[in-house]
């Protein structure tokens, strides 16, 4: 372990569209060059903007545009040991086209593995797959999965179905052939087959549509659990990226809770969904909580194992991302360096 290592374990690097043009078969190339990419945003406004106004270099290109730029005026600015990068868009994965979503997913990772990881060591990459079809999916995992810097499977967090269900299987099973964490992200919920971004229909606005993003991870996280993912698939670890901390401690309770009562219902289920949550399932820091009293963070916190279940993220260059020394400051003692660093390098087995 290096004295403050710093582990970023959600970076938006933009991939040049041209680019993935190139490693798309016909006819998807013309599609995508005819800019029809499939299934976007539901266009809530944003008055921030997606991405930070400052993050861009002084010849004026976007930082997170350009891997050389990433890699000198973020990656050494902040001091960064290791970056997973989490390229978009991800809408496009979630086409009710199938076809064409597994081969853009495979298009935006062969530039990700071509174009960006081989400019800076410290670049790791997270790749993308559709789970429209996840035969499709595990056959890409099973093709870039094993490239040097691939770290880890990233799903839209948008879906048509909760991820425990043993649709998805195939998806898990490649990804645990290759010791790859899956993960998911938000930002898709509404998008193609994704359907209502809520479960109660659609949000009138961006405030209260990203205010309500973390129904979708404890729909998922419940499903995975119940469905019984990690009894079919013991050696999986599913992250979850960008969702914020303080809603998990509630839900293992009332989990734990209904588990006593309807455990008949689930009979693989041999222990507390808590357990089982505490051994598979990880957070990403950003966006992290933000209380009036700062204390009441603290107490969230030693209410799960944050020491091994929490990483850091920035979410850079989005408009609401964190710096290091921003979230730092909330983990004290041992439970710094577990977060900033030493988790991520745990899961991602990096030296």
């Amino acid at each position: 372990m290096k004295s403050s290592s710093i582990i970023d374990t959600d970076i938006h690097p933009v991939v040049d569209a041209r680019l993935v043009a190139e490693y798309l078969p016909q006819p998807w190339r013309m599609r995508w060059e005819s800019g029809n990419a499939g299934s976007s945003s539901l266009g809530y406004w944003n008055p921030n903007g997606v991405r930070r106004s400052d993050a861009v270099a002084p010849d004026g290109v976007p930082i997170a545009s350009d891997p050389s730029h990433l890699s000198k005026l973020f990656f050494d600015v902040v001091g960064l040991e290791y970056g997973v990068l989490l390229a978009e868009p991800h809408q496009p994965l979630l086409s009710p086209e199938m076809d064409y979503a597994a081969a853009v997913a495979g298009a935006i990772n062969d530039v990700i593995i071509r174009h960006w990881l081989p400019v800076d060591a410290r670049f790791k990459a997270a790749i993308l797959v559709s789970p429209v079809d996840p035969y499709l999916a595990a056959k890409e995992i099973r093709r870039v999965g094993s490239k040097p810097g691939v770290v880890q499977v990233l799903l839209p967090s948008g879906a048509r179905i909760p991820y425990g269900q043993r649709f998805y299987d195939p998806i898990y099973e490649a990804a645990s052939e290759l010791g790859l964490p899956v993960s998911i992200h938000p930002g898709t919920e509404g998008a193609g087959i994704s359907g209502a971004p809520t479960n109660v229909g659609y949000p009138s606005s961006y405030f209260e549509w990203h205010t309500g993003l973390i129904t979708t991870y404890i729909s998922h996280l419940i499903s995975l659990v119940t469905e019984g993912t990690f009894q079919k698939f013991p050696s999986l670890k599913f992250v979850m990226v960008e969702g914020g901390v303080s809603w998990l401690p509630p839900l293992l309770w009332r989990f734990d809770k209904n588990w006593k009562a309807l455990r008949r219902t689930t009979p693989w289920l041999s222990r507390p969904p808590s357990d089982i949550v505490r051994e598979h399932v990880l957070l990403t820091t950003q966006p992290i909580e933000e209380p009036a009293n700062g204390e009441e963070l603290q107490q969230m916190l030693k209410m799960f194992d944050a020491e091994h279940m929490l990483m850091f993220s920035s979410d850079y260059p989005h408009w609401d991302g964190d710096t290091p020394s921003f979230a730092g400051r909330h983990f004290h003692g041992a439970l710094h360096s577990r977060v900033m660093s030493e988790t991520a390098r745990a899961l991602y087995r990096l030296a």
